[in-house]
C-alpha cells in the first residue's frame, strides 16, 4: 500500500489529502492512512500544509 501512495503522490505534481488518495486507489482510506503515517515516519513524505501530503 506504501507504495501505491507514494506513487500517486509523484505522479499528481501537487500535494493531496488521504481521502483524495483513497478515492485515487480505490482503497479503505484507514489503510491509506496506515501507509502515510509509516511513510511519514521513514521521510519519504512530508505535509506543507495541514491534512496535505507530497512526496520529498
Amino acid at each position: 500500500m506504501e507504495d501505491k501512495v507514494l506513487d500517486v503522490l509523484r505522479k499528481a505534481g501537487k500535494p493531496l489529502r488521504p481521502g483524495d488518495i483513497a478515492g485515487q486507489l480505490g482503497a479503505d482510506p484507514k489503510e491509506v492512512g496506515k501507509a502515510i503515517d509509516k511513510l511519514k515516519k521513514s521521510g519519504q513524505i512530508h505535509s506543507p500544509k495541514r491534512c496535505f501530503y507530497a512526496p520529498v
